[in-house]
């Protein structure tokens, strides 16, 4: 039996990195850059050091700032309208998830028809698209090297994603010293953003043994730096070492697949407007514990490898994951969904929602009903 195993990532990795982002554009013969990113990334100066790179290489790039949390269709068509009246020949997209995930989608748009939303789901994006640089200042998302890009659909209040090779970015810079002004809170979300990734991959029904490889050596990584890094956000190592296991854990996740927690998160951030990896950790140890009874073996397997004695009981040993990411999840302070403004009242029209999510095909239990989802959400209060 074969299988498929796509990687497209061009990276440059290490302190100095962006050094690397002049030559880059020389290559492309890029003459009208548009330069992606949010409010935080200004805020902390590495918009400025970009943007001095960028006109190093002879380019006075036009500036969308307009990058919003989960971003919508709306903002996406917006920037492409900016994109678009430029002349933009190609994209540096500099932040989080969501300011890379925007510029792959405005990406989209600069070589097929609009609107976004057409191409929600797999291999819908006919044309290639332009050089897009991607610059990642968190790790947890892998969205610099994945074909995923996530937005939110306001009329249909659902997040959904295009998932397609053609979007990968032509270039990465993971530069660390880029995640040094992360906030504690940030880095523990998107850290364990990043965690949901490797446990989901692992256990997909997707999942074969190159991405079980590369989700347990990410998973190993975070389980050991995200702490670290959390209590310290200048110890460099640690943050090294995060943004090592997200491309590794990238590379598992975009050829797996996730599951559950990601149907339940996606709701979250659909409806309530939730960070990502905020809604990911609060559920996470739940469903953990509700996938072990379909893979005790690969939930003993991961709690075997974040360095968890096993007792040689698969029924113990299959809870061992969940009950650490239970205490990971509180030692890191990451907040109950209650804590996140979500009522008890909302929780069966989110079920419904869950429900409609195409990620729970790859999840290893099948079957997830609504009285199983509403049980996690109060788990997760």
């Amino acid at each position: 039996m074969s299988y498929n195993f796509f990687v497209q990532s061009d990276i440059e990795f290490g302190r100095g990195a962006v050094d690397k982002l002049p030559e880059m554009l020389k290559g492309y013969g890029a003459k009208n850059v548009m330069l992606v990113y949010d409010g935080g990334v200004k805020a902390a100066g590495i918009a400025d050091i970009v943007l001095a790179k960028i006109r190093e290489a002879g380019v006075e790039p036009v500036i969308f700032d307009g990058v919003i949390p989960n971003p919508t269709n709306e903002v996406v068509e917006k920037a492409a309208v900016i994109a678009k009246d430029a002349k933009a020949d190609a994209f540096v997209a500099v932040g989080g998830g969501s300011s890379i995930d925007l510029a792959k989608a405005v990406n989209v748009l600069m070589t097929n028809p609009g609107p976004i939303g057409q191409y929600g789901g797999m291999n819908m994006v006919k044309n290639p698209l332009l050089p897009l640089i991607a610059i990642p200042t968190t790790a947890g998302t892998s969205s610099e090297i994945t074909n995923v890009s996530a937005l939110i659909d306001t009329e249909k209040v659902i997040k959904y994603v295009i998932i397609d090779n053609k979007i990968v970015a032509s270039k990465v810079i993971c530069d660390p010293d880029f995640t040094r002004t992360m906030p504690a809170s940030v880095t523990a979300a998107t850290g364990m953003d990043a965690i949901t990734h490797a446990v989901e991959s692992y256990v997909s029904n997707m999942a074969t043994p190159l991405t079980k490889y590369n989700a347990l050596a990410g998973l190993k990584l975070f389980h050991e730096y995200l702490p670290r890094a959390v209590k310290d956000g200048s110890d460099m190592e640690a943050r090294e070492q995060m943004m090592l296991a997200c491309i590794i854990t990238g590379f598992s996740f975009s050829n797996a697949n996730l599951g559950f927690v990601h149907a339940i998160a996606h709701t979250l951030s659909a409806h309530f407007g939730l960070a990502h990896g905020m809604a990911n950790a609060t559920v996470l140890p739940y469903v953990c514990a509700y996938n072990a009874e379909s893979c005790p073996k690969e939930m003993a397997e991961l709690a075997e490898a974040v360095g968890l004695s096993l007792t040689g009981d698969l029924d113990k040993d299959k809870l061992l994951l969940s009950e650490d990411l239970l205490r990971l999840t509180k030692e890191l302070g990451i907040r109950t969904l209650s804590e996140q403004g979500i009522a008890e009242k909302d929780f069966d029209m989110l079920a419904e929602d869950v429900l409609k999510e195409p990620v729970l095909g790859f999840n290893p239990r099948q079957g997830v009903t609504k009285e199983d989802i509403v049980e996690i959400l109060r788990k997760a209060f």
